[in-house]
């Protein structure tokens, strides 16, 4: 009888912006460029997953959504649904996507439980038939102390004792360890594999929308990621350059796809007047334009800061400091390190530093010169990891090996509002 090929499951919950999604996805992507023979399938929650292109061997399923009121406040996306039912739909989506595909691999992106521990059913379930459940963080998740109450009340630490078998840090301790300071046991750390960033590369697929296509002329990119958050760096470059035309340098500005209508509409408006100023809303292959940029100014989310870094590109990163530290930690040890240039928004009412920092960007020196070793591994490692355990899960099966284990406790749900 003919082995089937190996099966990954991913959870990317998606309950605000892009990066969640896009990280799930570049994974996916270099999991099959590395072995053909895989079969990935993809549970997300955001409404845009359909915008992406995926290969062959990827597909996806799309959860109900839900919209993002505060740092753990939910409400569902369509108004007829309560959160506990629509929390109770998508865990049971989840668990039967689980039963029946039967992965080898589950991978959960950052959230331990789920949103509302909504995979702890499913993890129940692979936990019994042999999977490898791993939990994948990116290098930061916010300040100890609210990253360690927040953990505390979602009944986290109790799902990384039980639950996983590996916990793969996409990063480097050199700009953070996202474990430290929080209080978790030594057997947790001893899970933790610091696999580096994830290389991104320009996707031969990544069409530029013909708005944006204004020849060869040099420019710097201005991107928001999912741009819900991004209001006030797109109005503090435009300031920018309406106030000083003589920058010398183009900027093509990536909105997003979840930024407000009214402001979208404003922006554009604004920077119609503007010579030297591009506007699009949504990019979904953003590498093109991260290639062929002179720099880049952003807010430093995670995959802004792994494109930055694979592309070498000269950065100005303006960190969210709310209602996360998570930007403003990555964006402040980058700085530390020579990777990049930060700019707070303290001092936002300052159109000339916008100006100032634009123009010294093409004469800024890119990641690259840092030389960090193993700073881009974070891919080729996780394709190490997967073949090692898929190695050794088809050597017990093949010995007769009984993958079902015992059953365990429940883990409380206390505080998963």
């Amino acid at each position: 009888m003919k082995a089937r090929p190996p099966r990954v499951l991913i959870y990317s919950h998606d309950t605000y912006g892009l990066g969640h999604l896009r990280r799930c996805r570049v994974i996916a992507q270099a999991l099959v460029a590395h072995r053909p023979d895989i079969a990935i399938l993809l549970v997300a929650g955001s409404p845009v997953v359909g915008s992406f292109s995926f290969p062959p061997q990827v597909d996806f399923i799309r959860v109900p959504g839900v919209v993002k009121l505060g740092a753990d406040n939910y409400a569902p996306s369509n108004p007829g649904l309560s959160i506990e039912d629509l929390t109770e739909i998508r865990s049971a989506v989840i668990k039967k996507t689980a039963e029946i595909f039967d992965p080898d691999i589950f991978l959960v992106d950052k959230e331990p439980l789920g949103m509302r521990g909504e995979v702890e059913a499913s993890l129940r379930h692979l936990k019994t038939t042999g999977a490898r459940l791993v939990l994948g963080l990116r290098d930061i998740m916010d300040e100890p102390s609210r990253l360690a109450e927040e953990w505390k009340r979602k009944d986290a630490f109790a799902a990384l004792e039980e639950f996983y078998d590996d916990i793969w840090v996409y990063g480097l301790p050199q700009i953070c360890d996202p474990l430290e300071g929080i209080g978790v046991s030594e057997r947790v750390r001893q899970k933790a594999v610091f696999t580096g960033y994830l290389h991104r590369a320009d996707e031969p697929s990544g069409a530029l929308p013909d708005r944006i296509r204004i020849g060869e002329r040099p420019y710097v990119l201005v991107t928001t990621g999912g741009g819900g958050d991004g209001t006030m760096l797109v109005d503090w470059v435009l300031r920018a350059y309406e106030s000083d035309p003589a920058i010398g340098v183009r900027a093509k500005i990536v909105l997003g796809p979840f930024m407000e209508p009214g402001f979208q509409a404003d922006f554009q408006r604004r920077a119609a007047k503007l010579d030297s100023v591009d506007v699009i809303t949504f990019a979904a292959s953003i590498e093109p334009l991260f290639e062929r940029a002179e720099g880049v100014v952003a807010m430093g989310g995670y995959n802004t800061f792994c494109e930055i870094l694979s592309f070498d590109k000269p950065a100005v990163v303006v960190p969210r400091r709310q209602p996360r530290l998570e930007q403003y930690i990555r964006a402040s040890q980058a700085e530390d390190l020579g990777l990049l240039t930060m700019l707070l928004d303290d001092r936002l009412d300052d159109a000339s530093a916008m100006a100032d920092a634009i123009r010294a960007l093409p004469g800024q020196a890119g990641p690259k010169s840092a030389a960090i070793p193993g700073i881009l591994d974070g891919l080729k490692t996780i394709c190490e990891r997967a073949d090692e355990y898929i190695a050794a899960g088809r050597t017990k099966k093949a010995d007769g090996y009984d993958w079902k284990r015992a059953s365990l406790r429940p883990i409380s749900k206390a505080g998963m509002a």
